[in-house]
């Protein structure tokens, strides 16, 4: 059978959470189907991507040695279709990107595909400024769209920024090596349609369709709205000095961002200020002609990277209504005190279960029988020819335990 690869590279903010949720909980129903998605954990990939890359990443860099070449070795041991997904691997080098084929199989006769989803810059560059957000960063709007519209690229946001979001450059870097019919691209619907439609081209580039998965969202990457980034950057520029990032991220990021602030939809939303349009727009209109130039396969309609019309009323992050960032704040604390409460109570029933062992060993201990034991092991223990003796039991002992 045929090595094939279908390799999903980004970009983030693209529906790449749920896609990656989807197929790692199906792996049992992809399996059955000849197709690997090898991941024994949900961040297995993104492990693999830090170690290719090199990339620091709040210490989890340690935990990513090795984790490329485990991931490859199980692609290359597969007989069928491997699926690959993380959106980082969008920033890898052109160099990275050869050890990445390489080590994949592909000089070795492997088939392989680049999937890249893609979306429409309008709504990419508010969400990379609150995805800068919600991993620590306190940088303003008004600083973050200066960096990202400079020509020079020069500094940390903006390379990273244009790494991951820049499309004809990531498809020239990613496959430059392949035929463009091998190289496709997954377009994001514009906002309102049906939100199956993303999932039905996923499946399409993937070639799921058929297949009975499990398409229920355990695992997503919500979004927030102007308050309530507003007061996560507040957060972080109030309290990183005192917080490590091993805490930051199950108490800000998933507590209070994911899990509470974007559960209130009533807040104003995030959005391209209006004098930044026409700049998008050009940017937009030159990456689809390029595009259409280089021949990909498109799934979906390159139109939809065309974003939509600026905002008719325009909240300013920088300047968000105070009123509004209150009540963010006060459903903030609320979490925290909740979460605080079932921290208490998981803690005493810890107390109590060793409390318990405690007793458990003490009345073992008191028992005439254990007590008996425990002296004549003792005093096998001080002599030459009884510690010989003893360890001749352990042994008997252990080989009537396996043979029975």
């Amino acid at each position: 059978m045929t090595r094939r690869l279908l390799l999903h590279v980004g970009t983030p903010k693209t529906g790449t959470s749920y896609l990656q949720d989807v197929l790692h909980r199906n792996r049992r129903t992809l399996a059955a189907a000849g197709i690997s998605y090898p991941a024994d954990r949900f961040d297995a990939h993104f492990l693999a991507a830090l170690d290719l890359m090199r990339l620091p990443w709040g210490g989890l860099e340690t935990e990513a040695i090795g984790a490329w070449d485990r991931l490859a070795e199980q692609v290359r041991d597969h007989h069928g279709t491997s699926i690959i997904s993380h959106e980082i691997f969008a920033a890898a080098s052109r160099s990275q990107v050869g050890r990445a084929l390489r080590d994949l199989g592909h000089d070795d006769g492997t088939e392989v595909h680049v999937v890249l989803s893609v979306r429409d810059l309008v709504r990419q560059v508010p969400a990379e400024w609150q995805e800068n957000v919600k991993h620590r960063s306190s940088i303003s709007y008004a600083r973050f769209l200066r960096q990202v519209q400079d020509p020079a690229r020069e500094g940390r946001i903006a390379s990273w920024f244009w790494s991951v979001q820049e499309i004809p450059d990531i498809l020239n870097r990613w496959g430059h090596d392949l035929p463009p019919e091998h190289v496709h691209l997954v377009t994001v619907p514009p906002p309102g349609g049906p939100p199956e439609v993303l999932w039905e081209r996923f499946s399409e580039a993937f070639g799921l369709g058929g297949l009975d998965l499990d398409l229920e969202a355990e695992r997503v990457n919500p979004s927030l709205g102007v308050p309530e980034t507003a007061l996560i950057r507040r957060i972080n520029a109030a309290a990183n000095r005192q917080l490590p990032p091993a805490d930051y991220r199950p108490l800000v990021r998933e507590l209070l961002a994911h899990q509470t602030l974007s559960q209130r939809t009533g807040s104003p939303r995030l959005a391209l200020p209006p004098e930044v349009h026409p700049w998008v727009r050009e940017l937009e209109d030159s990456w689809v002609a390029e595009i259409r130039e280089r021949g990909y396969d498109v799934v979906g309609d390159l139109a939809d990277l065309e974003g939509g019309p600026p905002p008719t009323a325009w909240a300013d992050p920088d300047q968000p209504s105070e009123k509004q960032v209150a009540g963010a704040a006060v459903d903030a604390i609320k979490a925290l005190l909740l979460e605080n409460g079932r921290l208490q109570q998981e803690a005493a029933r810890l107390r109590g279960d060793l409390d318990a062992a405690h007793h458990d060993l003490e009345r073992s201990y008191l028992r005439p029988t254990y007590r008996l034991r425990e002296k004549a092991v003792r005093r096998l223990q001080d002599a030459r020819l009884g510690r010989v003796a003893l360890r001749a039991y352990r042994v008997g002992r252990g080989r009537s335990s396996r043979s029975a």
